[in-house]
């Protein structure tokens, strides 16, 4: 339900952002490193550290906004 969104948002941020999606039963220990206990789970990393992260389906809408607002608070945060 949340895929199509996310592919979707990923597709217009070409360089900003990459959408990897993986499935947690065949990749325990990603989930175990993530701490992952609900799907989805959303994880967005910055040069491999944890900047955002987000719990359950959402609107695409809702989920837009939230890319958008986390992907600019990483841009003013760095040097």
């Amino acid at each position: 339900m949340v895929s199509p969104a996310l592919e979707k948002i990923a597709n217009e941020q070409p360089g900003k952002l990459k959408l990897v999606k993986v499935n947690t039963d065949s990749a325990p220990n990603l989930s175990q490193r993530f701490g992952i206990r609900g799907i989805p789970t959303l994880v967005l990393l910055d040069h491999g550290k944890e900047i955002a992260r987000s719990v359950g389906a959402q609107p695409a809408a809702v989920l837009r906004n939230w890319v958008e607002t986390e992907l600019s608070r990483t841009a003013t945060r760095r040097p």
